[in-house]
């Protein structure tokens, strides 16, 4: 089975080797037929502590590395 890949925005660099990541998206409301959006936030691992707030990064479905953090930066 395929992991998931998800965009998003670096919105949090304060935790060691973790990042968190904001990722938007976009549907359409059953009712009222209007784009609505949606956001969520993401904990994701990143070993080397590259990444900082504002960078638009790739993140990937791994294995759990922590009770909350169930993804890992991919590429930027």
């Amino acid at each position: 089975m395929p992991k998931r890949v998800l965009q998003g925005t670096v919105v949090s660099d304060k935790n060691d080797k973790t990042v968190v990541v904001r990722v938007e998206r976009r549907f359409t409301h059953p009712l009222f037929k209007k784009t609505v959006r949606r956001t969520k936030n993401y904990k994701a691992h990143d070993e080397a502590n590259r990444f900082k707030v504002g960078d638009e990064v790739f993140i990937e479905e791994c294995r759990p590395i922590s009770r909350d953090k169930r993804w890992t930066v991919v590429d930027a």
